[in-house]
């Protein structure tokens, strides 16, 4: 595309805020909030912690939804980018993106079951502490199912847009390149993970998303301090050198 319109670079910049506050409350909500609180393999000592920072647990939830937000509003701001370069991609990508976030959006749900067993509620006396605990403790863990069941949602829309990248020459290519490469691993490493849980033993979870997750930072801050880029200038540049 040798034009880009006023709507396409407001939505990049749109795109790089959004990109960047969700990479920052997802990051926040689950190392700096969340995680402290949850003890591996240890239900008892997860529920009073919980009980304990109930407002810091609550928090976690609120950087979450705000993340589905933040991601609601960057699937819109791409398609309007991509719309001119082929709307079919583009819709196929926004879509991917909208699934992922559909399900995340699940894990704050699983949490707040979590708390409801955790109360006084007068319907639960009837089951021992334990078991509330315990049940409190798996509604936490399924968080986790929601996010590797939304990733190869999320890999597959991270893909379409690298791709999109790619073709339209807004960004840098080899940024680009890195960006399919980086998100069909994801796609890979999703699926092979959800048909055998211990492939992680073998590549480690945190390497199934962490090249995607830096790629699509790297073109946030891209988006916001650099914009969009018309391919013919890059052309003319290529040529003079």
């Amino acid at each position: 595309m040798d034009n880009i319109d006023n709507s396409q670079r407001t939505a990049a910049k749109v795109a790089g805020i959004a990109g960047i506050l969700a990479f920052v409350l997802v990051v926040f909500g689950n190392y700096v909030l969340l995680e402290p609180l949850v003890v591996p393999r240890n239900a008892v000592d997860t529920a009073r912690n919980i009980l304990a920072h109930q407002t810091q647990f609550r928090f976690a939830l609120a950087c979450f939804i705000t993340y589905d937000i933040s991601g609601i509003v960057l699937l819109t701001a791409l398609y309007v980018i991509f719309a001119p370069v082929n709307r079919g991609l583009a819709m196929a990508g926004a879509l991917f993106r909208l699934a992922f976030v559909m399900l995340w959006l699940v894990a704050p749900l699983n949490s707040l079951g979590a708390l409801r067993l955790l109360s006084d509620a007068g319907y639960l006396q009837v089951f021992e502490a334990e078991r509330l605990q315990a049940l409190a403790r798996a509604q936490i863990a399924a968080s986790f199912d929601d996010y590797y069941v939304g990733l190869p949602f999320f890999g597959l829309a991270a893909t379409v847009c690298a791709w999109l990248w790619l073709k339209s020459n807004y960004i840098p290519r080899g940024l680009s390149i890195f960006g399919v490469i980086a998100s069909a691993w994801c796609v890979l490493c999703a699926f092979v993970y959800l048909i055998s849980p211990n492939f992680n033993k073998i590549v480690n979870d945190y390497i199934f998303d962490s090249p995607m997750a830096l790629f699509e930072l790297i073109v946030s801050f891209w988006l916001l301090f650099k914009g969009l880029r018309p391919a013919a200038s890059n052309q003319v540049q290529t040529g003079v050198v």
